[in-house]
């Protein structure tokens, strides 16, 4: 087996999993996103979405803050610096696999 594909192996599995690679991708992009915002862009359920926030934030990647604004309930949501290494490490090893 050539040695790109054993890589695969090693490939960080929380963010290789569809759903939170584009939530981590997203958060790339912006300094802090609303879980709304989350919602409407990756067209998660409520429910699936903070189920996949929930294990970003448990490894480091994501940071989760609640607030409220006037009466409404406010979360937000950012990557950590851990959870962008995380990311371009997992980019460059899948650029180098493919």
């Amino acid at each position: 087996m050539k040695k790109e594909f054993s890589e695969l192996s090693n490939i960080d599995r929380t963010i290789h999993e569809p759903a939170r690679l584009m939530i981590v991708a997203i958060l790339s992009a912006v300094e802090e996103a609303d879980f709304l915002y989350l919602l409407k862009t990756t067209d998660l359920t409520k429910g699936n979405l903070s189920s996949h926030l929930s294990r970003l934030e448990k490894v480091g990647y994501v940071n989760i803050s609640k607030s409220f604004v006037g009466k409404m309930p406010r979360t937000t949501c950012s990557l950590t610096a851990e959870g962008r290494v995380a990311l371009e490490s997992y980019r460059q090893q899948m650029k180098s696999i493919l």
